[in-house]
Formats: structure tokens, C-alpha cells, sequence
């Protein structure tokens, strides 16, 4: 017998949604006050694009935006150049001035080209590096993802619930399937350098655990809290000024009792409960049984891959010597471009820095994919997206496939014929192979058509207008 599903109106779920399920709603990040109007929430959202979200914010996938690639801020590395532009403005018209009414101090652009190449050079190496650890992280998620849904649908269609105690089976598949998502939550968490429990996303979903880092939790009353930043600390990161930035593991550092290693942990409780239903005779089938250890298995080697995207940036040397080349290249420009172009150096030369510093900062905004910027991977929308995902597999009941096969609306020859499937039951063996055959060929005659329709050509070697005529002769 089939569950009724509750009702799919989407007004009266919104009504009823209950505080946890109010989790799964994207929330954007802290920013600077200035930007945010006195009697506004800044977690109030509507259908429209706000101003104030425009320029911060994590990057939302249901957002569209109808303003052109050219004039879009939300999202450009315009906010980061904007200290370094007036450093380069201010230097470039000391030295037009300088040479305009003192002394020149034009050289030979000899040097330019020189250094050009080596510039375009080390900005190629930590563009392409960055941008490689950036996909890695991408697809290390989307293993996750994978993982974590083949995960669930085996333990929820494959493990077979005892009839004698077949609510606690139930109980237990639950609560299996919901540390897959605490898994994921604290796998970002962990990434973010967020080792507590106290997350409003995460807390409900491994209070029941024993972990270190719920004992920590508890222990530490005045541990950091990742509410609003200061007024120096929001503008720091919005404008990328390294020394008015908060150091993001500075809540480690800081910490008074160990923290562990909370994914790993649930992961410890998850194998618990896969050793446990096969050692009840859950898993029919010896693949099962691999499968769901097989998928633990990645998920320790997502983990793994994670904490090496993190922990293993650009070699120091690598990131100083760019960075050292790229501002020499940019302070000795104007001295070049001055013996011909001038005065009209100073807003050359603001154009030639923000290209080749827009790349450079490029590349530091993605070499770590895991963090809160607007060009960080959103990793809070994966979550709730891989919640929401677990939560479909496990409101299909497990049944048998004579509940949807013997429906009376399975068209099984569509297009061919639009009869049910207790229809086709009447036929003989030969007819229903007889009926795929003639069912290909519609297939094909409809793939055909749209292509010869797409090309407009009228020629035709009659093979296919044979087939048409076949398929049309059959219906």
C-alpha cells in the first residue's frame, strides 16, 4: 500500500516550515555596516536584487543579474584594487609631476618589454595553479554529493527493516541518513576553521554524538563566536587589506581542549551502524554490503583531498617573488610611459595596474575555494542542496515494483501506443519485442526529422523516408 504524500502547496509548507527547516534557507554573509541601513535585517531577503547585497555577499545560484558582465561589481576583484589604484595613482602623478616640472625622469622602454614577459609569465603560473585548486575543490564536492546520495538510497531501499523491530530499523535508517548530512555540514565547517558544534546548522544534527568537539563545545562558554565582525574587520576583507584582516584560524589556535576531527568522527558512527545492519542480515545482497563501505570509504578520501586543497596553498617562495615582480613592474611604468606619452601616463598606467593586479588578485581569491567570499565555492547552498536531496530519497517509501510497473497510466510503448501496461500483458512475447522494434524506429524517425529540420535541406537518399513511412504505416 502506497503513502499519501502531504500536500505539495507550496504557501502552506512555507507556513509551516519549523525553526530547523528554516535552516535550509541560504543566509548571506556579515558586511560592512555602512552598507546596511539602520531599520533593515540583514538576513531579510526578497525577489528583488538589493543594493546594499550587490556589492557582498556569498554568490547565490537562484540569483540573476540583467546587468552586463562590463558593469557588474558583486562578484569583481574592483573592491580589492581600490587601496592598491590610489597607491599607483598617487605614485604615477609624483612622478609625472615631478618630471614635467623638475627633472625627467623618463628611461628607455626597453626595460618594459623585458620585464613584461617575465610578469605575464608568473601571472599565467599562479592564475592557472589557483584556478586548478579551485576545480579540484569542485569536484571533491561533487564526489561528496555522489557519494552521499548512492550512500543513502542503499541504506534506505537496500537495508531491509526486521518485521519484529522494524520501527527501531526505521529509527536507525533515519538517523544514519541525517549523519550524511551532518557529515557534509561539518566537513565545511571544518574547512571554514569552524571545529564546534554550536553551529546553528550543525548542533541538532550531533548533539547525540560522542565527539570531541561537543565536549569542547561545552567547555569553552567563551570561545569565539563567528558573529558580525568589527567595523575594521569587515572593511579589511571587503577591501583585502591584509593587516586589518582577521586570521580565520585564530579560533584553533586559541582553543583550551582538544577539538578532534568531527567528520572523521561521524564517520566512526556511520561505519558503526553499516557493521551493524550487516551483521543483522540487512543487506540481502554481498554488493550492498560493499557499496556502503566502498562510500565511506570516499567520503574519508574527500576529506583527505579537502584538507589537502587547504593546508597546501602556493609555496611562499612562489607567492613573494610574484608578488615582489608584479609591484616593480607597476612602479617603473610610469617612468617608462612618460618620455611618450606624457601626463596621459598617469591614467595609462592606472589602466596597465588594474589588468595585471585584477589577475593577481584573481588568483588569491580562489586559491582557497572553501571560505566565505563572494567567489568562494557556496558550500552552504551544496548543503542544504545534499539535505534536501537525502530527505526526497527517504520520503519514498521501499516497495515492490508492482506498485508503479501495473499502473494503469505506465505507457510502456510511448509513443508508439498509448496503452497501459495491463494491456501489453494480454500480448504475446513476440508482439511486445515486435512493438520495440517498430518503437525504435519512431524514435529514430523523430531524432531524424529534428536534425534534417535544423540543417533545412531538402535531400533525401530514401532510406529514412522509407522509415517514416514504415513508423507512420505501424501507428
Amino acid at each position: 500500500m502506497d503513502i499519501p504524500r502531504p500536500s505539495l502547496n507550496v504557501e502552506e509548507a512555507r507556513k509551516s516550515t519549523s525553526t530547523a527547516e528554516q535552516m535550509l534557507i541560504p543566509r548571506p554573509k556579515s558586511i560592512p555596516q555602512a552598507f546596511l541601513r539602520p531599520s533593515e535585517d540583514k538576513y531579510q531577503r526578497n525577489d528583488s536584487l538589493k543594493f546594499d547585497e550587490y556589492f557582498l555577499g556569498p554568490r547565490e545560484l537562484d540569483r540573476h543579474s540583467k546587468l552586463p558582465m562590463l558593469l557588474r561589481i558583486h562578484g569583481s576583484c574592483l573592491p580589492e584594487l581600490i587601496v592598491p589604484l590610489l597607491v599607483v595613482g598617487g605614485w604615477t602623478t609624483t612622478v609625472c609631476l615631478f618630471s614635467r616640472h623638475v627633472h625627467n625622469l623618463g628611461i628607455s622602454s626597453t626595460l618594459l618589454t623585458v620585464l613584461g614577459f617575465v610578469v605575464a609569465l608568473s601571472l599565467s603560473f599562479r592564475s592557472s595553479t589557483a584556478y586548478e585548486r579551485y576545480m579540484e575543490g569542485r569536484k571533491a564536492w561533487t564526489t561528496l554529493t555522489v557519494t552521499s546520495q548512492n550512500l543513502a538510497r542503499n541504506i534506505w531501499i537496500n537495508a531491509e527493516e526486521r518485521e519484529e523491530f522494524a520501527k527501531d530499523d526505521l529509527i536507525a535508517k533515519v538517523t544514519a541518513l541525517n549523519l550524511i548530512v551532518a557529515f557534509a555540514r561539518s566537513l565545511k565547517h571544518r574547512l571554514r576553521f569552524e571545529p564546534y558544534t554550536h553551529y546553528d546548522d550543525l548542533k541538532d544534527l550531533v548533539q547525540h554524538l560522542d565527539t570531541f568537539a561537543k565536549e569542547a563545545t561545552k567547555l569553552e562558554p567563551e570561545r569565539d563566536d563567528t558573529g558580525p565582525t568589527s567595523f575594521w574587520e569587515s572593511w579589511g576583507a571587503y577591501l583585502g587589506i591584509s593587516f586589518a584582516m582577521s586570521n580565520p584560524r585564530k579560533i584553533i589556535k586559541r582553543a583550551k581542549y582538544p577539538l578532534g576531527n568531527l567528520p572523521l568522527e561521524i564517520l566512526n558512527h556511520l561505519n558503526i551502524y553499516i557493521r551493524g545492519i550487516m551483521s543483522d542480515g540487512a543487506f540481502k545482497a554481498n554488493i550492498y554490503q560493499t557499496q556502503a563501505l566502498y562510500a565511506i570509504s570516499t567520503m574519508n578520501d574527500v576529506t583527505a583531498t579537502t584538507d589537502r586543497i587547504l593546508n597546501t596553498p602556493l609555496p611562499l617562495a612562489y607567492s613573494i617573488a610574484i608578488s615582489q615582480l608584479t609591484w616593480v613592474y607597476i612602479l617603473i611604468l610610469p617612468f617608462q610611459l612618460y618620455s611618450t606619452l606624457g601626463l596621459v601616463a598617469i591614467p595609462g598606467t592606472l589602466f596597465a595596474a588594474y589588468i595585471i593586479l585584477g589577475f593577481a588578485y584573481i588568483g588569491q581569491e580562489i586559491e582557497n575555494p572553501f571560505g566565505h567570499d563572494v567567489n568562494d565555492l557556496p558550500l552552504d547552498n551544496f548543503c542544504n542542496q545534499l539535505a534536501a536531496d537525502i530527505s526526497i530519497i527517504a520520503s519514498f517509501a521501499p516497495r515492490k515494483a508492482d506498485s508503479f510497473v501495473n499502473n494503469e497510466k505506465n505507457l510502456i510503448m510511448f509513443p508508439l501506443s498509448y496503452e497501459s501496461s495491463d494491456v501489453w500483458k494480454e500480448r504475446s512475447i513476440d508482439e511486445i519485442r515486435e512493438a520495440l522494434e517498430r518503437n525504435a524506429l519512431v524514435h529514430m524517425n523523430n531524432v531524424q526529422s529534428r536534425l534534417r529540420n535544423r540543417q533545412n535541406t531538402d535531400k533525401d537518399d530514401g532510406r529514412y523516408e522509407r522509415m517514416r513511412a514504415s513508423a507512420r504505416e505501424m501507428v
